[in-house]
C-alpha cells in the first residue's frame, strides 16, 4: 500500500488522557512505532507537542470525540498539520479494542491517506461561532421567559395581550410593573398607556380587571428581572460587534 505521510501520529483522545502513536521511518524498508500516554491538561498537551516534534512529525490525526478533541487540536494546530477525523469512518473498521490500538490504527489510516479530514474553521471563525451560538441561546431563552410571563398574566385573568400588540412594550411593561408593585385598579393601570394604545382605554380597563394575586406578582417580578438580565447579556455580546447585531450567525 502506498505511503503518503512519512512522519505522522494518531491520537486517541479522552477526557483526562490521550494515547499517541507516532509512526516514522526505521531501518531500511521498515517503520518504527512509538506509543505514549499523556494528560489532557495544558501542561500535558505541551509535553505531547514537544514529544511529537522530537520525531519530526508533520501530520497529526485525531478522532472527533465529543468536545475533548478541541483543546488538543487548538494547541497542536500551530505546530503541525492536524486532521480531525469523523469517528463514524473509523468505527466502521472492526478489531479496535484498546486506546493503544485505536491510536495506532488512526496513525496508519493517516499514513496511507485512507481518511479525509473534517473541516475545522480557523480561530476567528471559531470565536465568532462561540459568541453567536451563545447569543442565540440567550435570545431563545428570553423568548421562553416572555411566553412564561404571558401565561402568568393569563392565569391571573389579565388579558393585556388581547389589547396590546406588545406586552413588553413601554406601556405594557409599565402596567405589569404596576401590577407587581400592588396596583390592581384597572382604571389606574389603563392610564399608563402611551401613544396609540390610549385609543383603547375602555378595552384596556376591561382587560386589566383580573385576579392578580401575590404569587402572580412574585412570578412576574422574577420573570421581568430575568428578561432584563438576558437583554443586558445579549447587549454585552453584541457590543462593538456589528455582525452580531445583524442577526445571522455563520
Amino acid at each position: 500500500m502506498d505511503r503518503l505521510i512519512e512522519r505522522c501520529a494518531g491520537l486517541d483522545v479522552h477526557k483526562d488522557t490521550l494515547t499517541a502513536c507516532v509512526r516514522v521511518p526505521g531501518e531500511p524498508g521498515l517503520r518504527e512505532q512509538h506509543i505514549e500516554t499523556f494528560s489532557t491538561t495544558s501542561a500535558g498537551l505541551i509535553t505531547l507537542r514537544d514529544w511529537l516534534a522530537s520525531f519530526g512529525v508533520t501530520l497529526v490525526g485525531m478522532e472527533s470525540t465529543g468536545v475533548y478533541w478541541k483543546p488538543v487540536y487548538y494547541l497542536l494546530e500551530g505546530s503541525f498539520e492536524c486532521w480531525l477525523i469523523n469517528a463514524h469512518h473509523i468505527k466502521n473498521v472492526p478489531g479496535r479494542k484498546t486506546d493503544v490500538a485505536d491510536a495506532a490504527w488512526i496513525a496508519q489510516l493517516v499514513e496511507h491517506g485512507l481518511v479525509r479530514p473534517s473541516f475545522v474553521p480557523p480561530p476567528p471563525i471559531r470565536e465568532l461561532r462561540d459568541l453567536t451560538r451563545y447569543r442565540k441561546t440567550l435570545i431563545q431563552e428570553r423568548s421562553r421567559e416572555v411566553q412564561r410571563l404571558h401565561k402568568v398574566l393569563e392565569d391571573a385573568g389579565v388579558k393585556l395581550s388581547s389589547v396590546a400588540s406588545k406586552v413588553l412594550g413601554v406601556s405594557g411593561r409599565a402596567m405589569i410593573e404596576a401590577l407587581v408593585s400592588g396596583t390592581h385598579d384597572p382604571a389606574v393601570l389603563a392610564e399608563l398607556a402611551k401613544g396609540r394604545l390610549r385609543q383603547k382605554l375602555p378595552a384596556l380597563r376591561e382587560a386589566l380587571a383580573g385576579n392578580f394575586r401575590a404569587h402572580h406578582a412574585l412570578l412576574a417580578g422574577e420573570l421581568l428581572a430575568h428578561i432584563d438580565y438576558l437583554d443586558e447579556a445579549v447587549g454585552r455580546l453584541s457590543a462593538d460587534r456589528p455582525f452580531l447585531r445583524g442577526g445571522d450567525a455563520p
